[in-house]
């Protein structure tokens, strides 16, 4: 008790809860939502053939998660994009990342130390709007547990799971890839933090809000670092699935993973350069076809 005292945990919390998020941990984020978008397959394209639908599927991966909590609440869906600071941030950082002089930034982002510190700072940021989220419901439906749920997932986890209207723009259509049916590691720590997010929100967890932001915070950005500095797809939460969903739901959820598609949510952190590895197969097959024909 007289270490937890010295070292004063509560008030660190407190502190922690309180650091602003403009602009140093916001453009993280960005950084690492745009990142994941020029990840996926024919985005570089699509930013020289088409650059206002990249600049939107761009700004789909930096505010995704608010425009669909707006939707779930009633709010205007648009109202974000009246934050010109943020928008102009988050732009930016597309145009950076696509179009600076010799990849430059993005070489830079992508440098593994570095990329995990915005990686870290990204989570720091999708805590804080989970929490946000989860409070901004309670004061529209005081007694409407999983409408709180709901919100705080969405918005922890909003770019993942609107990834299909994402593809859309991008002209894909692959609905078996459905962030829903196949949940990525944010997606469902968002889910699980919503629900801690509720329960104290709603006085059934006996803890502070700075204390739960703080410890869901040193969670996720201990996790989410160590998965993209190993590569890995898998989740923290496969060995308790592997036992507790048998009983409950006589499957494993979750069992079969493709790529992740965000983090956060929105592109496979460790998916190779677009117009490489996943491209050349199908050329070649083409190829073989042509000379066949021939």
């Amino acid at each position: 008790m007289e270490l937890l005292s010295a070292l004063s945990l509560g008030e660190l919390a407190l502190s922690f809860s309180r650091v602003q998020l403009f602009p140093a941990f916001d453009l993280s984020y960005f950084i690492v939502s745009i990142l994941y978008l020029k990840y996926e397959p024919g985005a570089v394209e699509l930013s020289r053939r088409h650059p206002v639908a990249s600049w939107l599927c761009a700004m789909l991966h930096c505010f995704g998660s608010y425009i669909l909590a707006d939707l779930l609440l009633g709010e205007p869906v648009i109202d974000y994009f009246s934050n010109n600071s943020s928008i102009l941030l988050a732009s930016a950082v597309w145009y950076l990342i696509f179009f600076c002089p010799m990849d430059l930034f993005y070489k830079c982002v992508c440098f593994l130390p570095v990329k995990l510190i915005f990686v870290a700072m990204k989570e720091v940021v999708r805590v804080r709007k989970i929490a946000v989220g989860i409070h901004h419901a309670h004061h529209h439906y005081h007694h409407g547990w999983f409408v709180m749920i709901a919100t705080g997932w969405v918005k922890g986890s909003g770019v993942a799971l609107m990834s299909n209207f994402e593809q859309l723009l991008r002209g894909v259509w692959k609905p078996d890839s459905n962030e829903v049916l196949h949940m990525s590691f944010p997606t469902k720590a968002s889910l699980y933090g919503a629900v801690l997010f509720t329960l104290q929100q709603t006085r059934w967890l006996p803890v502070s809000k700075a204390s739960l932001i703080f410890t869901f915070t040193l969670f996720m950005v201990s996790c989410k670092v160590f998965l993209t500095a190993t590569h890995s797809h898998s989740s923290p939460f496969d060995v308790l699935e592997a036992h507790v969903c048998p009983v409950l739901f006589g499957t494993g959820w979750g069992a079969e993973h493709p790529h992740n598609h965000g983090a956060p949510g929105a592109g496979s952190p460790h998916s190779p350069p677009p117009g490489k590895a996943k491209d050349e197969p199908g050329e070649g097959a083409r190829k073989k076809k042509t000379k066949k024909a021939e």
